[in-house]
């Protein structure tokens, strides 16, 4: 593999038509960030390009490097389509709002987490027999994380110690929990915030007595993502 040339493994985040047989795609890497390449005569129906091009998809590509912004896309090999997705409507349009958030955030942060995450949420969505609540609260977890909107789920807005004997309201303005004893959050929505952040939405798909503390903590968790 010559100096010009990237070989990578990829995930789609957006696709463009250009002209008449082109796309414009955008990728993003493990290594190398979100990148710009121009796929040329992939909407032709005989491209070798075409197949390996999938939105919900992991793939191996190689790409040539110019001087331009673009570079072009001279391999492409699919490795994993998550085709169960396109299964469950509410599924697809969370996938491509994943790939959207990404694509927005990545624009700024060459950070390697975009890709695990996007890498993590697309198989999880696959799995049709994990909870979706489960699958967004995770994403947004993990992109608040990455953009350093982590949530602190371990002290209140006065540094102090989350107890478990007492009950919390969430401050969205100071992304904090504040103790109130009419709060709607309680030791176990902590717990399962803190899996959250610390394991993948299999293994808390497991869990059993969740299904009550999903919303609760799936509407911080978005707020987070914010």
């Amino acid at each position: 593999m010559n100096e010009s040339s990237l070989k990578t493994e990829a995930i789609v985040l957006r696709r463009t038509n250009f002209s008449e047989a082109d796309r414009v795609l955008q990728f993003i890497t493990p290594n190398n960030g979100k990148l710009g390449v121009m796929a040329r005569g992939v909407r032709k129906e005989k491209s070798k390009l075409a197949g390996g091009i999938e939105l919900f998809a992991v793939c191996d590509v190689v790409i040539h490097l110019g001087k331009g912004d673009l570079g072009t896309l001279t391999s492409v090999r699919l490795n994993v389509f998550y085709s169960h997705i396109l299964e469950d409507y509410d599924r697809m349009q969370f996938g491509y709002q994943v790939l959207r958030q990404v694509a927005k955030f990545a624009d700024d942060m060459q950070e390697p987490e975009f890709y695990t995450i996007t890498k993590t949420a697309l198989a999880s969505l696959n799995n049709l027999k994990i909870d979706l609540r489960v699958v967004q609260a995770w994403f947004y977890i993990h992109l608040a994380e990455v953009i350093g909107h982590g949530l602190n789920v371990s002290r209140d807005n006065q540094n102090r110690p989350l107890a478990e004997d007492k009950k919390y309201r969430f401050d969205i303005a100071e992304m904090s929990f504040i103790e109130d004893e009419k709060g709607a959050f309680d030791a176990n929505h902590l717990k399962l915030l803190k899996l959250l952040q610390h394991k993948d939405p299999d293994i808390i798909a497991k869990i059993g007595g969740i299904e009550q503390l999903l919303d609760d903590c799936l509407s911080i968790a978005h707020a987070a993502s914010e």
